[in-house]
């Protein structure tokens, strides 16, 4: 008969931490599955309004993933890595009866599908679209739950078409995200030697300027509607290079020539997430206006409108200014101020802003994105 072999003190030690690690293992999943049985209850407690948008509320999962961050003050996973777990758990508990529709600018391999799965988690039907248009008539029309789409970026600024549509929607804000931007130079190509032409969004181009400009100058910068059509490009056709992040590389099978160029290491694109309705107060929230001066001719009319916001301790956080279509040389301003609408600082702020203001609209009060 064969000896049994003695186990070490170290043997011994490791044994008992992988049995401690099954038996939590054990745990955790017994605890998951309880949470989706809670989710399935509160599910059919709503049924009765018969939409999966109707069982998911930003302000509560922003609740939600924020007493996450507050317990992890001792803990050994950062808060980010924390979140994205609850976010994973919370998205696959919801998905049991049926998954969000969630629109998003496409193709697949997208920076915009990317943010999607940061914020709604991976257990949802994500419906690659080929314009920011078509993304806010989906969620019009009802065949996608909610949109994401790009707002800004910290390098090349804000998103025009984006706001523009805001001009002609009925939709509303319903949350935000910001995602850390890193561009690759992609291609079938060994070498920078090879590459004959760079296609992008303009965006990326933008976010890389400096960049191509000190090691492709000279080289044809194509221009396309998004990174993911660069990559196809770069896939099919020979001398030409991409600029995309690490899905489209992978989506499209091409080598990361160069990885890391864009021109600003902090490099981030807030999205907003858009739906059908005005969202309640999560607590800590941000509020998005639309408006426009009776008489931009007038001397300080800006300064004037703006007035209420000061006189009631409301903070500005950000401005854009784009052509209102109506007549020449006539603009809509959007901003962004800390708070709810249900705040009374801001009800109060808003009432004076809309008594001189020739249009105003409440594009959205929503969860401040959650890092």
């Amino acid at each position: 008969m064969a000896s049994k072999k003695k186990l070490t003190g170290s043997d011994a030690s490791l044994a008992d931490l992988r049995a401690k690690i099954d038996a939590g293992d054990e745990q955790i999943q017994q605890l998951i599955n309880q949470r989706a049985r809670y989710a399935q209850e509160v599910a059919v407690m709503k049924s009765s309004q018969n939409a999966a948008a109707k069982f998911f509320r930003p302000e509560r999962e922003a609740q939600v993933l924020r007493a996450v961050v507050e317990r992890n003050q001792a803990g050994l996973l950062r808060d980010d890595e924390m979140v994205r777990l609850f976010r994973e758990i919370m998205s696959a508990c919801l998905a049991q009866e049926e998954p969000l529709k969630i629109g998003y600018l496409g193709p697949e391999g997208t920076f915009t599908q990317a943010a999607v799965y940061k914020h709604f988690g991976h257990s949802v039907r994500a419906l690659s679209l080929a314009t920011i248009d078509e993304v806010f008539h989906e969620v019009e029309s009802g065949s996608a739950d909610f949109g994401v789409v790009p707002i800004e970026n910290s390098t090349a600024g804000a998103v025009s078409h984006t706001l523009d549509n805001f001009l002609i929607s009925p939709l509303k804000i319903c949350g935000e995200l910001e995602l850390r931007i890193r561009q690759h130079l992609l291609g079938t190509m060994s070498g920078l030697d090879k590459v004959v032409r760079v296609c992008a969004h303009p965006q990326s181009l933008a976010q890389c300027r400096a960049w191509l400009k000190e090691y492709l100058d000279g080289i044809e910068q194509v221009e396309v509607s998004s990174n993911s059509e660069g990559a196809r490009r770069a896939r099919d056709e020979v001398g030409t290079a991409a600029i995309a992040g690490g899905a489209a590389e992978e989506v499209y099978g091409l080598n990361r020539l160069i990885a890391d160029i864009e021109d600003h290491p902090d490099n981030t694109t807030r999205f907003l997430v858009i739906g059908r309705d005005l969202l309640s107060s999560s607590g800590d929230d941000r509020t998005t206006l639309l408006f426009s001066t009776a008489d931009a001719d007038d001397a300080g009319s800006l300064h004037n409108m703006l007035a209420p916001l000061s006189e009631n301790g409301v903070n500005m956080t950000r401005i854009e200014s784009r052509p209102s279509r109506r007549r020449k040389w006539h603009y809509v301003f959007f901003i962004d101020i800390e708070g709810h609408v249900e705040d009374d600082n801001i009800a109060a702020a808003l009432k004076g802003l809309e008594k001189n203001a020739q249009l105003f609209r409440v594009l959205g009060s929503y969860p401040k994105a959650i890092q």
